[in-house]
């Protein structure tokens, strides 16, 4: 497990344009870029809430390319929550997303305790190939969170942040500096483990 620090680092995975970056710079700078522009690895950091005091989100966009395995392999090693993002225009995309999520097993043993959040992005567009009852049946199977975004749209975004900052049990984390969580999200808090009858 890496080691508690004031960082608190996220990384992006998914194959080349699916929009890991155009998710990122949405949440980070508010922008949104229409050329594709590939990414070997990029840093961005955000300040955010966490244990009642300020820390630093640390958010690495991952290339889509597989040519830097050891850069993979490292990623995992000190991340401590995952995004792996598909672009529901493509089903290749999700495809690709499986030795992904084997090599995060592999390395931190088991996710049950990491953040890890399925990412189906491009929901704006209308040519989907990936529906959203199949891409939620892979995250079952891998037993991981699921949200459809559009970074063009910004649809979502912030809302993806925020809800795998939620899914973090180890540290109480907002990305509201004063640590206030939305009604929302107490609402969620207090439903949890509890069954409604009916």
């Amino acid at each position: 497990m890496p080691e508690q620090s004031n960082d608190y680092r996220v990384v992006v995975f998914g194959a080349g344009g699916v929009g890991k970056s155009s998710l990122v710079l949405r949440f980070v700078k508010g922008t949104f870029r229409d050329t594709y522009i590939p990414t070997i690895e990029d840093t961005y950091r955000q300040v955010i809430s966490c244990d009642k005091s300020v820390c630093t989100l640390q958010i690495t966009d991952t290339t889509g390319s597989h040519q830097f395995p050891a850069m993979q392999r490292l990623s995992i090693s000190k991340g401590h929550a995952f995004i792996l993002v598909f672009s529901v225009t493509s089903k290749q995309s999700l495809e690709e997303l499986g030795p992904i999520y084997k090599l995060i097993v592999q390395i931190k043993g088991s996710v049950e305790d990491i953040p890890v959040m399925l990412v189906g992005n491009k929901c704006d567009e209308t040519q989907r190939e990936v529906d959203t009852h199949e891409a939620q049946a892979v995250a079952q199977e891998w037993k991981c969170a699921f949200m459809e975004t559009s970074a063009k749209m910004n649809y979502n975004v912030k809302e993806l942040f925020q809800e795998l900052l939620t899914l973090e049990t180890r540290r109480n984390m907002s990305l509201n500096i004063d640590g206030k969580r939305s009604s929302k999200q107490k609402r969620t808090d207090r439903i949890k483990g509890k069954c409604i009858l009916m």
